[in-house]
């Protein structure tokens, strides 16, 4: 039998733990644990168990539960190599040395379970801004991120300023605050539909992905 797709497309020769099929494709060499979304996982070979991954912790859900910010988690054991995907968007990894990130929940897709997390609150955001709450990680481990076409990945060198749904992550160094412009027009319809977004300041990154997120679907009427 011949095919194109047995050429590039053969699994790929790493003994990494982390390591990407495809641009659209994580594959993990599982031998002990991982969190990853729930829903991902599109193919595993060997022996694996899939469990519900609550909130960790009575904070972190009342966090979750407040502010609707978090990754829905489940925690896969076993061994063997394990294929995650979620919506063929874009993985990029992202290895963590005792430092830290923050990331748009909706955007994690996988990560050690070394490594530690926590929900926090953009400063000055309000409830009008969509709350803006990210979740923190930090310590030693890997980190699988996911955007919605190719990112940039923006220095912070001077006053930055981006959408709150297109910034995937950023350094934890940077101070964030939320910039409006709001104004009277925006409230009959001649708004320039950006009422809202993420500044930033400091040394450090912003990960900027090309779209505003997934589309939410529309209900019938």
């Amino acid at each position: 039998m011949r095919s194109q797709i047995f050429g590039s497309n053969m699994e790929a020769a790493t003994t990494d733990r982390f390591a990407l099929q495809n641009h659209k494709m994580l594959r993990v060499r599982l031998d002990g644990e991982v969190m990853a979304r729930q829903g991902s996982m599109v193919a595993y070979q060997g022996q694996m168990d899939f469990a519900y991954q609550g909130a960790g912790g009575v904070g972190k859900l009342l966090k979750k539960a407040f502010t609707g910010e978090g990754v829905p988690l489940m925690r896969v054991t076993g061994r063997g190599d394990l294929f995650l995907a979620e919506d063929a968007s874009e993985i990029h990894l992202i290895t963590l040395e005792g430092d830290s990130v923050t990331v748009n929940g909706r955007n994690v897709l996988a990560f050690d379970p070394s490594l530690q997390w926590d929900i926090r609150r953009v400063e000055g955001a309000s409830m009008m801004a969509g709350g803006l709450f990210n979740t923190v990680f930090t310590g030693h481990g890997v980190l699988a991120v996911m955007s919605y076409g190719p990112p940039v990945v923006l220095n912070v060198d001077a006053p930055t300023y981006a959408d709150a749904q297109s910034a995937i992550a950023w350094s934890t160094t940077l101070q964030t605050s939320v910039k409006t412009s709001f104004s009277a027009g925006s409230l009959i319809g001649r708004g320039s539909g950006e009422a809202f977004q993420l500044a930033f300041a400091g040394q450090g990154f912003v990960i900027i992905q090309a779209s505003e997120g997934k589309p939410v679907a529309q209900q019938s009427s």
